[in-house]
């Protein structure tokens, strides 16, 4: 009688006694892509159809921050699980020689729990251009992969219509060189002439592969638009004629409150460009997320065309935010909302999509995409199990998100506190959503600043004590 039972089990639950299915991750990360250019985060005019259909069958964060608001340790960050500030993986470094050996990253860590891990171009840190003009490894971790893939393309060196919509002068010195320019090239050719095209078409390769390998996959795809400079073939730009381009608003006296350092040093005025340039930078910048966005499809399309969708577990996201002229800001760096917030989406077998306005962080992926695999989270990683969002879009894991750049951002439910060291900047986020008004001079709002001030302090002191006890 019970060995009657057991073809019915199986059937009923899936595997034999119940146990978990082994999904396979795809990991898509994008380079410098803002939430506020995505049609499922509000945008009118950019064109994301790709993407969106994604955020509508998953979950869709709407609070989420990244670890840094510059590509090397925000990427470094999220794929070993720790803080920055802890790891001190700042730069241009993989992380590997901050963390240490006995660490292992995320990817590395469902290699040795029997999935087959690869990467294709930069989900690590590489240096675009100029990494991608040589098709290098940049600062990638070997011992994360099982294959790795390099992308190489053109850049700028590609025939088409070619253009500079920004000016470098001597205010704008150290981290904004020809990497930093609004170089842009509206390209001739097809969409594998560029290094991302390449890495779609790889990534629709092995997805074929690995249809009938047993082990499952963690497959990490990194798409390099739309960093500078901003490349993409010339049908991803007809959309966007410079008339229909709506900068954003531009208030008097915005910057005014806002304290003159490195990190709020990418300015219209320092770039000198006028407002033709200015939507030139934003009309191009819609056509490279538009032309990764294609790219994105032909992944899921692929993903279905093989009938693995229904076992993969799909996270799409971005390394850091992106200023698209919001205060007159230009570029990451910046802790502001616009530089500092990025889109997440996960989408799980079986889960029902939904909205999440809880507050997460790039660091939290790693021990969730985890538990969802059924693997034992790893003790000496900081980030925090977010699964339970995937269900009850309502729960809340976390009171307080923390990311730096050129500075120290704390994001509670209601504020945010931008802290520069002897200067800094306080929102209300409930009341000013899109930081017009800093409050931090404001002796009304005293009590509330000194109280973010002590949880700032003690979560970095949680962070180096929590590193120094691992």
């Amino acid at each position: 009688m019970i060995l009657r039972l057991i073809p019915i089990l199986i059937l009923v639950l899936g595997s034999p006694l119940g146990a978990k299915e082994k999904y396979n991750v795809l990991f898509i990360i994008s380079d410098d892509l803002t939430s506020t250019a995505l049609g499922s985060y509000g945008n009118k005019i950019c064109r994301t159809p790709n993407i969106d259909r994604l955020a509508a069958q998953g979950t869709r964060f709407t609070r989420a921050y990244c670890q840094a608001t510059f590509c090397g340790p925000s990427r470094a960050s999220l794929m070993f699980g720790y803080y920055p500030y802890a790891s001190k993986a700042t730069g241009f470094t993989s992380g590997r020689k901050e963390v240490g050996v006995d660490k292992d990253s995320w990817a590395q860590h469902f290699k040795k729990s029997g999935n087959h891990s690869a990467s294709i171009s930069k989900v690590l840190h590489m240096g675009v251009p100029p990494d991608i003009a040589k098709g290098s490894d940049g600062a990638d971790d070997p011992e994360s992969w099982d294959e790795v893939y390099n992308s190489k393309g053109p850049e700028t060196k590609v025939a088409g219509l070619a253009e500079m919509l920004s000016h470098n002068p001597g205010g704008l010195k150290k981290g904004t060189g020809s990497s930093q320019s609004f170089n842009v090239v509206e390209a001739e050719g097809d969409d594998l002439v560029h290094s991302d095209g390449k890495t779609a078409q790889k990534a629709v390769e092995l997805i074929g592969k690995y249809k009938d390998m047993e082990p499952p996959f963690f497959l990490a795809v990194g798409f390099v638009r739309p960093h500078v400079p901003l490349v993409a073939p010339k049908k991803y730009f007809a959309p966007y004629p410079l008339n229909k381009i709506v900068l954003p608003p531009k208030i008097p006296g915005d910057q005014n409150d806002i304290p003159r350092n490195p990190a709020n040093k990418r300015t219209t005025a320092n770039y000198k460009m006028d407002l033709a340039q200015q939507k030139g930078v934003l009309r191009a910048y819609y056509a490279t997320v538009s032309y990764m966005d294609a790219l994105v499809g032909k992944i899921i399309s692929a993903l279905e065309s093989t009938d693995q969708r229904d076992n993969t577990i799909v996270i799409f996201t971005s390394d850091h935010g992106y200023h698209l002229g919001e205060h007159d800001l230009w570029q990451k760096v910046s802790i502001h909302e616009e530089s500092a917030k990025v889109p997440l989406i996960i989408c799980v077998p079986g889960k029902k999509p939904a909205l999440c306005h809880s507050l997460t962080e790039l660091i939290d992926l790693y021990p969730t995409v985890s538990k969802l695999c059924g693997l034992k989270i790893p003790g000496n990683i900081q980030g925090k199990d977010i699964s339970t969002m995937l269900d009850d879009p309502t729960f809340k894991v976390r009171k307080a998100a923390l990311s730096s750049g050129k500075g120290r951002l704390l994001r509670t439910e209601k504020w945010a506190y931008l802290d520069y060291g002897k200067t800094g900047e306080l929102y209300d986020m409930e009341k000013d959503p899109k930081q017009y008004t800093n409050l931090i001079k404001d002796p009304k709002y005293a009590m509330i600043l000194n109280q973010l001030k002590d949880q700032l302090k003690s979560k970095l002191n949680s962070i180096d004590q929590n590193d120094l006890d691992r």
